[in-house]
């Protein structure tokens, strides 16, 4: 059965304009104002303080949304945006505002979602660790194909049409070099996935183009991360931001034991953390489900012999396991936890856990259920893996009280 189109919701004329102070910037990006009946809005493209006149895009039971289309008093912290697609482009949120401003603002979300969603509102949550350059920083992109004339190019926000993309300002330049000879041959691809890393020089474009015959293709490239380097299929995950990936290294390393029995490694990847921190431990047990991302561990794990990798769901897995581990290192999706992986955590009970997410607003509600579990949260350090977007990643280290 052909899916319907949904149809963009009409708005009464007289609420369609509204004009607004915004009070802050909350998660997903966007600032937050109250309308004279109290009602909350979610306004795109605003910053902290400006008044503002909003284009009323969605009213919902709890909220209204829309996006800013006039400022009226500006924040000081306004910027011109570097590319022309911005705001129609779903890619970035927050271009608009300079850099500390952002990282101002992602720190607010995190204390903001600990507070509200975790009931954390005392959490020590350490400064953002902001990039050196916040542009030019992904090395891993996917762009949308246009089945008329064969462009590449990204989804409009609203989800109605594809935006032609002939430079983007935060990719990788390999990328951006790469891509205006795509314009016009794409046709007949879904998508197409570009891929480098420049410490190793390899690049992977899927899938097989004709217009790129000798340069696209390949089934996996090579990463280089902490001194080591990491064979990534296709469709594995890495991180896109190779700077920042050293850094948030350097976080885990610091929330670990220096030297431990036995670390689980939930959500583990193509290895990433069971090689670089195979050293500390007596024995590692890594689990993951993607078969991808399972042959390249054998690969990236390959000598390493206390590291034993078992092919599962870590919410499956996890809850039968007989041994009890010094230290579990979490690194799940952006979903969080699985309410199992939690129940397995809360049963045995692992004196430390280092939690590592990409969604603020999931790591909130999971370290409620393991600080009423008696956990205590000794910190968060927020890490912006990803400048100009609304995307946080946080290193969180918990501990069980002895006694």
């Amino acid at each position: 059965m052909a899916r319907r189109r949904r149809r963009r919701q009409e708005i009464p004329e007289e609420d369609r304009f509204q004009t607004v102070r915004i009070e802050r910037i909350v998660a997903g990006g966007r600032g937050l104002a109250h309308l004279p009946d109290g009602k909350a809005l979610m306004a795109a493209f605003a910053a902290p303080g400006e008044l503002v006149e909003v284009e009323v895009e969605g009213i919902h039971k709890d909220y209204v949304e829309g996006v800013v289309t006039n400022v009226l008093e500006p924040s000081r912290s306004r910027v011109e945006s570097k590319c022309s697609l911005f705001g129609d482009c779903g890619g970035c949120q927050l271009q608009h505002l300079e850099y500390p401003a952002q990282l101002a603002a992602k720190e607010g979300v995190v204390r903001e979602q600990l507070a509200r969603i975790g009931g954390l509102p005392d959490a020590t949550v350490n400064p953002v660790v902001g990039a050196e350059d916040p542009w030019g920083y992904r090395n891993h992109m996917r762009f949308s194909t246009g089945r008329k004339f064969g462009d590449a190019g990204f989804i409009h926000r609203r989800g109605r049409r594809l935006l032609k993309v002939t430079k983007c300002p935060i990719a990788d330049p390999w990328v951006n070099a790469v891509l205006p000879r795509l314009q016009g041959h794409a046709r007949g691809v879904h998508q197409i996935q570009l891929r480098r890393n420049a410490a190793t020089g390899s690049t992977l474009v899927a899938p097989a183009l004709e217009v790129l015959p000798e340069e696209s293709g390949q089934e996996h490239y090579v990463e280089e991360l902490a001194g080591r380097r990491f064979r990534v299929s296709a469709s594995s995950f890495f991180q896109v931001n190779s700077a920042q990936a050293e850094k948030l290294v350097q976080l885990v390393a610091a929330e670990l034991p220096k030297q431990g029995r036995l670390l689980i490694d939930a959500y583990a990847g193509v290895g990433t953390f069971a090689a670089i921190f195979a050293g500390r431990f007596e024995r590692i047990i890594a689990i993951e489900e993607s078969p991808s991302a399972l042959r390249d561990a054998e690969v990236n794990l390959a000598g390493i012999e206390n590291v034993e990798f078992r092919r599962a769901k870590v919410e499956e897995l996890l809850p039968e396991l007989a041994e009890e581990p010094d230290v579990v290192l979490l690194d799940p999706p952006r979903v969080g936890c699985a309410p199992e992986v939690l129940e397995a955590l809360v049963a045995f009970a692992p004196p430390t856990i280092v939690y590592v997410s990409c969604n603020p607003t999931t790591l909130a509600r999971d370290l409620r259920r393991l600080t009423d579990a008696g956990y205590q949260l000794e910190r968060v350090t927020p890490i912006d893996m990803f400048p100009q977007t609304a995307h946080i990643e946080c290193v969180s280290r918990l501990t069980r009280p002895v006694g």
